[in-house]
């Protein structure tokens, strides 16, 4: 830490929505310099800080002091003017502007008369984009063109570029793997020695210890206490975080079952490829497994999910269902009962929920056709088969009647899988599912993955999170360059096999047999 006095303190704020208490009383204290880590579950707190630090709301009590001084945030600018800047998980950049116009708003530079200089603004862009290790990425681009990680970085850029005194990095990695999180690390570090306070919220703790001087846990409002991150072990934090011992992260991984010679796969891939990053990709996925897909940022896995489910089309290769080709002209052709596919997509909150409609709209969605009768729709039937949904996914009967956007990061999740349990169908394609979501939650997910194999469905997961690879799936397949390089499974899932395959190494041993 560089600096003796807090560059933020909050004291005993409180921030209610009517009945409901968001923050009931926390503290926390930032030193001058220090990277401060801010962990808590979904619904803990963590959001309702960023959204007062960020100037978009106001303390219902307690007070807010910014190097020494108290103040009253009433709008983002009255933030921005004290040196604080947010990088937002749910990234806030503009679809239709280039990276350029985008990074510059609001304040781009102008002319005498208030006109825009565009070449100048571009060339301070440009000029800090080279300088923080983003020189690939075009600034004449529209963000709509970039990729989830992409957006991501220029969303933090955005916030770096603005020079602030204090950084509120909310979920950065969320998006990021790989070399991505190591350019994070460096930045950082950088600002850092700058001088520049951060707050790192997250829910990952490998990066916590990687990146942050001291921790604070929020938990149901409250602080539940501050330490130095060398001085806690991750059982610790989790206690702090839930309130309680977590037994196991990771469900018991079952033995395998032996096959009889009749069985076939419940899906399978032989040669497939897109217009897009999939190169001649084979897989088999059997019924009660959890197939895992590694793979480093573009390496074919989204054309490989989205081609399992009809989004995209194949330019070469065969799908099929129990032994059965398939062709998927959309998604509605993949979640047609004789099939039984379904997508967990990787934004859930722009590609798998409507957020302003309520969560029995939501889940009932994919099925509504079975309700339905000439043009009426039985609502008894339906929002019995939604609850039913939502109990398996462990969500309170009132998300029937509440808007999905009004749940956390982690229920949102839930009601977005609940959405395809109640299709019945045999096969979960699960894109990064657990993106953002605290460690609690993460476990149930994990549980639900399970169940649902033990039920005799199958799971292909990709993840960003190797670990998650290693302790939840029974094989894990790793792609590079858009087909499958590496197979492992059971106990020969490491993290260090799977980093060997997805940065292209070659010669590698499959089933598991040692490389």
């Amino acid at each position: 830490m560089t600096g003796s006095f807090d560059a933020l303190r909050l004291d005993q704020v409180v921030r209610t929505y009517g009945a409901t208490v968001a923050l009931g009383g926390a503290t926390i204290a930032v030193a001058t310099g220090e990277v401060h880590a801010l962990l808590g579950e979904n619904g803990a707190g963590k959001s309702t800080t960023v959204k007062l630090l960020s100037g978009l709301i106001r303390p219902s009590a307690g007070t807010i002091r910014v190097f020494g001084q108290d103040v009253a945030m009433t709008r983002p600018a009255d933030a921005h003017r004290l040196g604080i800047q947010t990088a937002f998980q749910e990234i806030s950049l503009v679809p239709d502007l280039t990276v350029a116009e985008t990074m510059l708003l609001p304040d781009g530079p102008r002319s005498r008369l208030g006109l825009l200089r565009r070449r100048e603004g571009e060339a301070q862009v440009r000029a800090h984009l080279d300088r923080i290790g983003l020189a690939a990425i075009d600034t004449r681009t529209e963000v709509r063109a970039l990729d989830l990680p992409q957006r991501q970085k220029i969303e933090i850029a955005r916030a770096v570029f603005r020079r602030p005194r204090i950084l509120l990095l909310d979920e950065p990695t969320s998006a990021l793997s790989g070399g991505d999180i190591d350019w994070l690390g460096g930045l950082i570090a950088g600002l850092k020695a700058g001088g520049v306070t951060t707050i790192f919220i997250s829910h990952r703790m490998a990066e916590v210890r990687r990146f942050c001087d001291r921790l604070t846990v929020l938990r149901n409002g409250k602080d539940a206490g501050t330490a130095r991150v060398g001085e806690v072990d991750d059982d610790t934090v989790i206690r702090m975080i839930i309130g309680r011992s977590l037994e196991a992260t990771f469900p018991p991984r079952p033995a395998p079952a032996p096959r009889p010679p009749e069985a076939v796969p419940v899906l399978a891939g032989d040669g497939l490829s897109t217009a897009g990053k999939l190169r001649q990709a084979s897989f088999s996925l059997w019924p009660g497994e959890i197939l895992g897909i590694a793979g480093l940022q573009g390496m074919g896995q989204q054309d490989l999910f989205h081609a399992c489910f009809g989004l995209v089309p194949l330019t070469a290769g065969t799908l099929s269902v129990d032994g059965r080709a398939i062709t998927l002209r959309s998604p509605k052709d993949a979640i047609l009962p004789q099939v039984g596919l379904s997508l967990v997509p990787e934004e859930r909150k722009t590609e798998g929920l409507f957020l302003t409609r309520d969560g029995g709209f939501n889940v009932s969605l994919p099925v509504i056709d079975r309700y339905s009768r000439f043009g009426l729709v039985d609502r008894a039937a339906e929002s019995r088969d939604v609850a039913a949904a939502l109990a398996q996914v462990d969500i309170h009967p009132r998300a029937i009647f509440t808007p999905a956007g009004a749940f956390s990061g982690g229920n949102q999740q839930k009601i977005a899988i609940a959405k395809w349990l109640i299709t019945g169908g045999r096969v979960l394609l699960m894109f990064d599912p657990t993106r953002g979501i605290d460690i609690g939650t993460k476990h149930q997910l994990y549980v639900l993955m399970r169940d649902f194999a033990a039920a005799g469905g199958a799971v292909l997961l990709y993840s960003t999170e190797i670990t998650e690879l290693v302790h939840l799936c029974d094989r894990v397949l790793v792609l590079y360059g858009g087909t499958v390089v590496d197979e492992v499974q059971g106990e020969a899932i490491d993290e260090e096999r799977i980093m060997r395959g997805a940065l292209g190494g070659t010669g590698i041993a499959r089933h598991g047999a040692p490389a």
